[in-house]
């Protein structure tokens, strides 16, 4: 397995050594270089505040309950790092994983985010493609490289579901990159923020790859989509997979974690109240999602000869529209905001394979989605 040269394990130092020596003798032990003022009766805290590159452990300990009951295993709060943002997850695992010029596979169609991310970390994005097959979409495996491409990619992210698409990766698709990543020596990066929002074609056959022990695994999630709640700023990276491979990891996580200093233990304690309160969030948002697209495909209508294509999302908060090609996205986008003042977002910001899409939202108030839906939908038969 191939860790980035930005992070190195270096052995202690003799003076180090020396203090942990003192420490485990249980010998007494004065520190007068010590900058922690919660130590020396100063600062706001109640109790010393005391590092931990992973976060605290009485809120791991309480994520790692949460999601041992709600994934049905047991999760190992060792397993985890708390974060302000999967955003952050996705710099420290570029940081870890890859050296300056090196690469990441990510999806395509997908958010631009990635490559937004992997810009500001002087690491190059290689795609692999999913293709729309009328009904869903699929992974092509032709689209993932062979071995000895240059520049070669140290790791492989996974979007599940993707966004905008919508689409789970089925149980075949799980397999062929588990594979693909064992053959190639190369871990997994699984982005399962939106996981917990099925719609009603979502498979039967979906499944999380967080906690996979087959390859080395690293899954994001966290409580900005969960609670629908971008300004609460907690998210969480959990490791799996061969139990060498997961330690020489954390090692090295640990290295970088620290370095950008432990997750916040003021929001830390408000962890296991905002977890109580995920099941009646996302119950209350799969249900107007869930809605949403209903009401969309009600107005489209099932004509499939129709000039309007609803491109049914399996799961998350976001639908593609399919629309004749010989209508300019950009013209057709900036007619909406000239006429009615509507914005959305057009397929290509996405790298969708072909013209003719965009993407809507479907946590919009009902009444204001349908009403903007319809103008939509009007404008474009007008172009049709």
């Amino acid at each position: 397995m191939h860790f980035s040269q930005r992070v190195s394990l270096s052995q202690p130092n003799a003076i180090t050594l020396a203090a942990g020596k003192r420490r485990a003798q249980r010998q007494k032990l004065v520190n007068i270089s010590d900058s922690n003022p919660t130590r020396h009766g100063l600062g706001a805290a109640v109790t010393p505040y005391q590092a931990d590159p992973r976060g605290s452990r009485d809120a791991r300990h309480a994520l790692a309950s949460f999601l041992s009951q709600r994934d049905g295993r047991c999760v190992n709060p060792g397993n985890l790092y708390l974060l302000s943002s999967t955003s952050q997850g996705y710099s420290w695992l570029m940081k870890l994983l890859c050296d300056p010029g090196e690469a990441l596979l990510a999806p395509t169609p997908g958010y631009p985010l990635i490559e937004a991310l992997a810009n500001l970390e002087n690491v190059q994005v290689a795609s692999y493609s999913f293709a729309w097959l009328g009904r869903n979409w699929e992974l092509d495996p032709l689209s993932l490289p062979a071995a000895g491409v240059s520049p070669r990619p140290r790791a492989l992210v996974v979007i599940n579901p993707g966004n905008p698409t919508g689409a789970y990766l089925d149980k075949g698709e799980r397999k062929r990159v588990q594979e693909y990543c064992a053959a190639n020596n190369l871990p997994l990066i699984a982005d399962e923020v939106f996981y917990d929002f099925p719609l009603p074609a979502a498979p039967e056959s979906r499944a999380r790859l967080a906690g996979c022990p087959e390859v080395l695994t690293f899954a994001l999630d966290g409580l900005s989509k969960n609670l629908c709640a971008p300004g609460v700023k907690i998210a969480w990276l959990e490791v799996s997979g061969p139990e060498s491979l997961v330690e020489e990891a954390k090692a090295r996580l640990d290295i970088i974690a620290d370095a950008f200093l432990p997750f916040s233990d003021v929001l830390a304690a408000h962890l296991p109240g905002f977890l109580e309160k995920i099941p009646s969030q996302l119950e209350e948002t799969r249900g107007r999602c869930a809605a949403n697209l209903a009401t969309l495909q009600g107005l489209v209508g099932e004509d499939p000869t129709g000039p309007v294509t609803v491109m049914a999302p399996q799961g998350g908060w976001n639908v593609l529209l399919r629309f004749p090609s010989h209508i300019d996205e950009d013209e057709l986008v900036e007619k909406f905001l000239q006429d009615f003042g509507i914005y959305c977002q057009p397929g290509y910001f996405f790298d969708l394979p072909f013209a003719g899409t965009i993407s809507l939202s479907l946590l919009l108030d009902p009444d204001f989605f349908r009403e903007n839906a319809a103008k939509v939908l009007r404008s474009i038969m007008a172009l049709s």
